[in-house]
């Protein structure tokens, strides 16, 4: 596997909470406000030329509703792991119904194998 640099990571960590950041129609500054940092810092963490700190992530994340997934995805080559990834993401996009109802299977394959 390929070293990950420091700033592949803060250039991808950034551009995910930016655009989570958009999708959720808030402003840096009210970003900014809600986490308890400066403006500036919010504007280098989306720019990738800071890192963020891990308390700072975990609110970004329950703020703006970003899944682990989008963040760490693209640096997991582990396949077992990929491959959880990919049922999360597939489960991801289906209605809420349709959820439950892959949840129901589920459960009934882990009782049925037990």
């Amino acid at each position: 596997m390929n070293a990950i640099s420091k700033l592949d990571i803060d250039k991808h960590f950034g551009k995910v909470l930016r655009e989570y950041r958009k999708k959720a129609k808030i402003t840096q500054e009210d970003l900014a406000e809600q986490l308890g940092i400066s403006l500036k810092y919010i504007s280098r963490i989306e720019n990738g030329n800071n890192g963020v700190k891990t308390q700072n992530l975990i609110q970004y994340m329950n703020i703006l509703g970003i899944p682990p997934n989008d963040l760490y995805g693209k640096f997991m080559s582990h396949p077992e792991v990929k491959a959880d990834m990919d049922l999360y993401r597939k489960v991801s996009e289906l209605s809420d119904e349709k959820k439950e109802f892959v949840s129901a299977i589920i459960d009934l394959v882990k009782d049925f194998h037990e």
